[in-house]
Parts: C-alpha cells; structure tokens; sequence
C-alpha cells in the first residue's frame, strides 16, 4: 500500500458513458470534499485539450467505394508521415519517412486538401467526403476491467481512513447513480478491506494452531482450554492500550494481534504445566495452585516486564517511521500487560473450576458397583 501511486481514499466511477461518468464523479468529489478528514480531493479528470477532428461523411463515401480506414490512413500518412523505407550505411538503418511538406500541413484547411485516392485509382479531396472541425478532447483515458473509468481521489488527515469511507458511504447510498454507472471503492479502503479479512482468518487459525500444539504437549484437552483463555483478555487490553494512545485499529495493528497470540500463552503454559507436575507428585488443588504461584511468579514477571520495557520506546518513541511502529508497540504493550495480570490471577482461578468439573463429572458417570442381591446363590431343590 505504500508503494501504491493512488491516494489513500479512491472511487472509482465506470462506464461507458464518459460525459455521464464524469458528472457523477463531479457529484462525488463534492461529497467527499465535504466529509472531515478527507484533504487534497481531485479527479482524474484533467481539462479538455483541443483536437482536429475529421468527421466523414459516411453516405458520400459508400458512393465513391472507399472505407473510413482508408481516408484515416490517407490523411495520417500526410500530417504524421509513413515509413516507405529505411537507409542503410555501414550497417546502420534510419527510416525513411514520407509526409507532406511543412508549408502544405500547417493550417486546419490543409487537412480538407489531403489527396485520398479511389478504388478505381481516381483521386478526391478529402474535404469531398469529409468536414473538419476543432474539438476538444480528453487529455488521457483511462480503463480498468475492459471499461473506462474516473478516479475520485483524496489524501486523509485527522481521521481514519474507515470512518472516513463510512461517512462517505452512508452519503453514497442516498445519491442517484445513473443506468450503466458503477461507483466502486479502491485503493487503500479496497486493500483495506482484503487485508482485514484475511488477517482475521489469520489470527483465527493461529489461535487454533497454538491450541492445537499444547493439546499433543498437555495430552489434553482441559489445560490448553485454560491457557487459551489469555488471548481474549491480550485482545481486551490491546482495545485499551490504541484508545488511549489515539491510533486506529489497522492493519499493523492486526499483525500485532496476530504476533500477540503466541507471546501471551507463554506465561500461562509456565504456570499451568507446574501445577499439573505437582499435582502428579500428589499435592492437593489448592496447595498445588499456591506453590505454583509462588514458584512460577518472579519468572512470569522477568520475562512480562523484559518484553513490556522494551516495548516502551516503539510505542511511544517518535521520529522517522513512528506511524508505523507506535500502533505496533501499544498493541504489543497493553496485550502484555493485561495479560500478565491475567495469568497471575484468573488462569490459576479457571484450572480449580475446570479441576472441580472434570472430577464431579468423572464421579457422575462412574460405573456402580454390583449390588448384594444379584450375588446371592440359590441352591436347587433337592
């Protein structure tokens, strides 16, 4: 995205209709000039240029046998030239181009005098079967998809580029877009868009991986649970750490989430994979959460409190690139925190509850002893 030649805030206006295209981007760059945050508004649309133009005249020249591509030809060969052959010396060629002298190709009535020779090898004016006129035309055209299409672009300041498109789309939705026009949105919000969707199944799948891992190391399903349970309050503290910070949920963010998700289980994994070695040394429930939590605490702290220090100068650091690295840094920094807090407190809390259940639920579906009566043996009647 920054390597991208569009501004942050693209629409994209298509169809065939070029007159009608551009008076709907007009419309639109009206509204977006008209939303804050958006700056720098423009369109592709560039002032018209004049051009000479050769209208012919298609009746008279079905009459004389000759096609519109063989007056274009004509005509383009006496203003612009054609090659008719090259000349060679000491091994270099240089083309040979033809076109009518300077002094017979310098007024618009000159083009109207271009000989356009006939089938039958007679020669005419082109002024006999063609009118010309000035015009004014495009000075570029621009395609995408097959069709032609104007750029609505602006540059953002003070805002995020989403609630900026927000605003604009709820304007967009009220706005009468003519037959055969297509308003679509590019550039970054396009990108934007993309991004979000596959870091979220990134993040997603990441989560499951890392679950995945602990359930083969733990042989359970009941432990991983329990560490899990870390990554939503990162999540938690990540929200709180860019609303003070004043940034945006973007996609740096993101990647700092997705990173987030295997840090944050680390602590949890130390704490709950002690308890469950002292429990198998045969120490009771809460013996064991407590011995854990005061064996597991000063190395949960010296790496929490290692990781968080560092992160200090790239969230709050300034000067070159710090756009980029502050939104990273805090989203790192308050899912540390948070989470630390969490794995010190609630984790030990979830492995008792979660203990509790497993064993009352063992204890419901045990298999019940025979009873007395069905091993009493009856002797047969003599």
């Amino acid at each position: 995205m920054m390597m991208s030649n569009e501004k942050p805030l693209t629409i994209n206006v298509t169809g065939n209709d070029v007159e009608e295209s551009a008076r709907v981007a007009v419309m639109i760059r009206e509204i977006v000039a008209g939303t804050p945050g958006a700056v720098d508004v423009s369109t592709s649309i560039e002032q018209a240029r004049p051009e000479l133009w050769l209208q012919i005249n298609r009746d008279r020249a079905s009459s004389l046998a000759i096609d519109a591509a063989s007056i274009g030809d004509s005509v383009r060969a006496a203003f612009y030239g054609i090659t008719a052959s090259k000349y060679r010396v000491h091994g270099d060629e240089y083309d040979i181009v033809v076109r009518l002298r300077e002094e017979d190709r310098a007024t618009v009535q000159d083009m109207g005098r271009v000989p356009v020779q006939l089938v039958s090898g007679q020669i005419v004016r082109s002024e006999n079967i063609a009118d010309t006129a000035v015009m004014k035309g495009p000075v570029e055209i621009r395609r995408k998809d097959q069709g032609r299409i104007v750029n609505v672009m602006a540059n953002i300041s003070g805002r995020s580029l989403g609630d900026i498109a927000s605003d604009i789309n709820r304007k967009l939705a009220v706005l009468q877009i003519p037959p055969g026009i297509e308003v679509i949105w590019g550039g970054q919000t396009e990108e934007m868009k993309d991004s979000f969707f596959w870091l979220g199944i990134a993040i997603l799948l990441g989560a499951i991986l890392v679950f995945m891992v602990m359930a083969s190391q733990f042989e359970s399903l009941i432990e991983p649970f329990v560490v899990m349970f870390s990554i939503p309050f990162a999540f938690t503290g990540t929200i709180w750490a860019l609303v003070l910070c004043g940034h945006h949920i973007s996609i740096i963010a993101l990647i700092g989430l997705l990173m987030l998700i295997g840090v944050v289980v680390s602590n949890a994994i130390v704490l709950v994979d002690y308890i469950g070695i002292l429990r198998a040394r045969g120490m009771n429930m809460n013996d064991a959460l407590q011995e854990a939590g005061r064996a597991r605490l000063r190395p949960v702290l010296m790496t929490s409190l290692t990781t968080i220090v560092a992160l200090v100068p790239m969230a709050f650091g300034k000067g070159q690139g710090s756009e980029v690295w502050n939104p990273l840094g805090a989203t790192f920094l308050g899912g540390m925190i948070v989470s630390t807090v969490v794995t010190l407190v609630l984790i030990p809390t979830l492995y008792s509850i979660f203990e509790k259940f497993k064993r009352g639920f063992k204890a419901n579906h045990a298999p019940q002893p025979a009873s007395q009566s069905s091993a009493v043996r009856m002797e047969p009647p003599r």
